[in-house]
């Protein structure tokens, strides 16, 4: 692997595969995203084209529309045709948010550690992890968020250290507002 404080031009296929991968969570996005730039900011980039991996470091926050993600240290994988295969964020804690239409308020989601799965537009959250949706929150040791479905699996980590052990979930879930006609009766 090679250090480098800029982005080279051999970054480019890296950097289009990011941008599809990012815009193709349209189920939890303004449909405007995908056609946003994406910007990544960090103190400094480990780029392996040959490898297909990306570590950026130091406050990395990665923004596309109104999608952002943010952590300690992000590292982009991809597959050998090119295409993002997972993206991870390491923080304390890493932070993803995205607001899903422009009615509709910011969905976050945070975690020790955030990977995107980029195939199947799905998120997964693990240790000290949460979703927070229209006043909703998910909590628990893992969350596995299916974009494309909107369906939120709450539970243990297995298989994973966990530095707040939480045996069991804990979620909010907010009444539906009822219209003005409804109330009045």
């Amino acid at each position: 692997m090679r250090f480098v404080n800029t982005l080279s031009l051999r970054t480019l296929p890296l950097l289009l595969s990011l941008s599809a991968a990012l815009g193709s969570a349209s189920a939890w996005a303004l449909p405007t995203d995908r056609e946003q730039p994406i910007r990544v900011q960090a103190d400094s980039a480990e780029l392996d084209d040959k490898q297909g991996v990306a570590v950026y470091r130091g406050d990395v926050v990665i923004t596309q529309g109104t999608l952002k993600i943010t952590g300690h240290t992000v590292t982009i994988t991809q597959t050998a045709s090119g295409d993002i295969e997972v993206f991870t964020a390491v923080g304390t804690p890493a932070y993803y948010e995205q607001k899903p239409a422009a009615d509709k308020q910011i969905v976050k989601a945070y975690g020790l550690t955030i990977q995107y799965f980029a195939a199947n537009e799905r998120i997964v959250l693990i240790d000290q992890a949460k979703v927070v949706q229209e006043g909703n929150t998910f909590e628990g040791e893992k969350i596995v968020y299916d974009t494309q479905r909107q369906i939120v699996n709450a539970g243990r980590a297995t298989g994973a250290n966990v530095t707040s052990p939480r045996p069991r979930i804990d979620m909010v879930i907010q009444p539906k507002n009822k219209p003005a006609e409804q109330k009045a009766q």
